[in-house]
């Protein structure tokens, strides 16, 4: 019987696993066209080629990498049953994962402070698709946060063992996803002009 429901969990485990492998692909194939279509756009006659990326925009880079390395760290504490360090851990990302999408806005506020805007007159279309690809990857990253409030939920209420980290690994791959993918996209705005 004890085998039976074991099988069953990890079918359900590899369920859960492949269907987060499923949605990151896809959103890699977005990112991977948007970021194409900014490529071909940049032999516009109007395409913008100086200009600096917003200070905000790389401090909220090396917050979304810290934040990783405090959700990796949960894992491990989870791994080795130190119940109240994985949870200080995943705080800690909570905080940061939140610092990441406060300082996202105060770089949109730093590029229209620099007068590029998203849309209208004096917008042009090389900001277009930075406040877009941007914008797209801070409504992940708030569903990256609202699976990390229920990832803490469940920390709180001891889900998770050195047995039983299957939920608070999905939640973290999901998470290390979300911040390679910045760290792409802001070397791709960086290095691509």
């Amino acid at each position: 019987m004890d085998l039976t429901h074991k099988s069953e969990k990890q079918k359900s485990d590899n369920a859960k696993k492949m269907m987060l492998w499923f949605g990151i692909v896809s959103l890699i194939m977005a990112f991977a066209g948007w970021t194409s279509a900014y490529i071909v756009s940049s032999s516009r006659e109007d395409w913008l080629k100086d200009f600096d990326l917003p200070s905000a925009f790389f401090w909220s880079t090396l917050i979304i990498v810290v934040s990783s390395i405090t959700y990796f760290l949960a894992v491990q504490a989870t791994k080795k049953d130190k119940k109240s360090q994985a949870t200080i851990y995943l705080w800690t990302t909570l905080v940061l994962g939140i610092a990441f999408i406060i300082l996202q806005f105060v770089g949109f506020s730093q590029l229209i402070g620099n007068g590029f805007y998203f849309t209208g007159p004096t917008s042009s279309i090389t900001m277009s698709y930075i406040f877009l690809i941007a914008v797209v990857h801070v409504a992940h990253v708030v569903a990256g946060l609202v699976s990390l409030i229920v990832v803490i939920v469940n920390q709180i209420r001891g889900k998770y063992s050195s047995t039983e980290v299957n939920g608070l690994e999905i939640g973290a791959t999901f998470w290390h996803f979300l911040d390679l993918l910045w760290v792409y996209l802001i070397l791709f705005f960086y290095l691509y002009r």
